[in-house]
């Protein structure tokens, strides 16, 4: 092994190391940072994690994106290649300069109005899985970017290695929420009952039990199913996963 590539894969274990040790993604990501631009050697990295428009991107250096920045990305994302090969499509580690040439790269209205400001004229990017968020999957975009030299074939294959492993990691640190318990076959029974447009007093009488009874079953049923009325229990009940419930006991 050469002595540059034993330098890179120092650089990988040691961004490896420390998603190993993570607990949780507040602490991770401002130390993996500096970490990833050693492993793929930059002059700035941008992590984006998707999870919504609110969530403004970590960089480093900090404070790399103006308001107007930001803002200019937001109008102009469309037109770009490499973001779109990130955020729309496979999002496996691409240079810059394998979608388009360097004059192509600087027609784009978001070269002057986005990237030029940070001197980002070379870029990597990536994206990859990231757990969840707000109940729903997460993708985390990273862009690593040079002022000079271009990203090498080391470089890529050394970015792929890493997305691997990062998003095993954020997997892990950002599962889904559990769902809701499931109901029981008594509870089944009232809730199939209702989403038929029955009253309690219907539905009592059906399965022989008390209106009484009806209502705890009911009250169970809605914290389960996260629901506070008859309609939302009835519209949950109906679009319901195959394995919402279980034997009673």
């Amino acid at each position: 092994m050469s002595a540059a590539a034993e330098v890179g894969l120092r650089r990988i274990l040691a961004v490896v190391d420390l998603l190993l040790d993570a607990v949780d993604e507040e602490t991770l990501v401002p130390a993996l940072l500096p970490l990833l631009l050693g492993a793929v050697p930059g002059d700035s990295i941008i992590w984006a994690p998707r999870a919504g428009e609110s969530d403004r991107p970590l960089t480093l250096p900090a404070g790399l994106l103006t308001d107007d920045v930001r803002e200019a990305f937001a109008r102009e994302w469309a037109t770009d290649s490499l973001v779109r090969h990130t955020t729309l499509g496979p999002g496996t580690p691409m240079r810059r300069s394998t979608l388009q040439t360097r004059s192509e790269f600087h027609a784009l209205a978001a070269y002057a109005d986005v990237y030029r400001p940070f001197g980002a004229e070379q870029q990597l990017a990536m994206s990859f899985p990231a757990g969840y968020a707000a109940g729903a999957p997460r993708k985390v975009c990273v862009a690593i970017s040079r002022r000079d030299s271009d990203f090498s074939d080391d470089d890529v294959a050394a970015a792929a290695l890493l997305r691997t492993r990062l998003s095993r990691a954020l997997n892990r640190l950002a599962p889904p929420e559990p769902g809701p318990p499931l109901v029981t076959r008594r509870e089944s029974a009232v809730l199939t009952l209702l989403a038929r447009g029955l009253t309690n007093q219907q539905i009592a009488h059906r399965l022989a039990i008390s209106p009484r009874t009806v209502d705890k079953h009911l009250e169970h049923a809605y914290a389960k199913l996260r629901v506070g009325s008859r309609v939302e229990a009835a519209n949950a009940w109906l679009t319901r996963e195959p394995a919402a419930v279980r034997p009673a006991r």
